[in-house]
C-alpha cells in the first residue's frame, strides 16, 4: 500500500470514528458531513470525498459499531468450544464489553433502535438488517448448544435470544441511568440463573 492510499484510509477511519462519537453522544440522526468535518479538521467537501453521502456516513458509522462489537464479543468466543461453552463465553463478553465501553459510550444498535423505531427509510432498514444479523448468530449459538445437549431439547432459541437482549438493554439502563455501579454484576447473575432454568 502507497503512503497516499494509506493516507487516505486513515482519514475515512478517522471520519467514521468521528461519526461513532456523534451518534453515541447524539444519536445517529446528529451526523453530517459538516458535524464530522468540524470535529475532524477537514472540509465538508473533503468528507464526502472520502465516505460520499450523509446517509453514507450513518450506514458507515454502524457498521464500524458492529465491526468493533463483533471484533470484542464474538470473534474471540468463537474460540471456545461449540455449544454451552461458546454461547457462555458469548454472553459473558457481551455483559463486560457493555459494562466497559456501553455504559459510558452508549450502544448504537440499542439507542439507534429507540432513535429510528418509528421512522421508515434506508437508515433504519440497515440498523435493523445488523440487529437482525446479531439475533441470528444468537440463535445460531443457542440450537448449538441444544443440538450439543447442553441446553434442553425443548429450548425456544428466540426466546432466550429475546431474554438476552432484555438483560443487556436492562444492564445498560441500570449502568448509564441509574449508575448503578453492580449492574453488570447483576446482570451476570441473572445470566447464570437463566442459564440454570435451560440446562439439560
Amino acid at each position: 500500500m502507497d503512503a497516499k492510499t494509506q493516507k487516505s484510509e486513515l482519514t475515512r477511519a478517522a471520519i467514521v470514528g468521528a461519526g461513532l462519537d456523534l451518534a453515541s453522544e447524539q444519536g445517529l440522526e446528529a451526523i453530517t458531513l459538516q458535524a464530522v468535518a468540524d470535529r475532524i479538521g477537514l472540509s465538508k467537501s473533503g468528507v464526502f470525498s472520502r465516505v460520499g453521502s450523509r446517509e453514507a456516513l450513518q450506514k458507515a458509522t454502524i457498521d464500524e459499531f458492529g465491526r468493533r462489537f463483533l471484533a470484542e464479543v464474538f470473534v474471540p468466543a468463537m474460540q471456545a468450544p461449540k455449544g454451552l461453552p461458546r454461547l457462555d463465553a458469548i454472553v459473558q463478553r457481551w455483559i463486560v464489553r457493555t459494562r466497559d465501553v456501553e455504559a459510558h459510550t452508549g450502544c448504537i444498535y440499542s439507542a439507534g433502535a429507540f432513535e429510528l423505531d418509528d421512522r421508515e427509510g434506508p437508515l433504519r432498514e440497515h440498523l435493523h438488517t445488523e440487529i437482525i444479523r446479531w439475533r441470528g448468530a444468537l440463535r445460531r449459538a443457542v440450537l448449538q448448544a441444544v443440538e450439543a445437549g447442553h441446553l434442553q431439547a425443548d429450548t425456544d432459541a428466540d426466546q432466550l435470544v429475546s431474554e438476552l437482549n432484555s438483560l443487556i438493554l436492562g444492564l445498560l439502563h441500570d449502568a448509564r441511568f441509574l449508575r448503578d455501579s453492580r449492574a453488570a454484576d447483576r446482570a451476570l447473575a441473572t445470566w447464570q440463573r437463566l442459564l440454570r432454568s435451560y440446562t439439560a
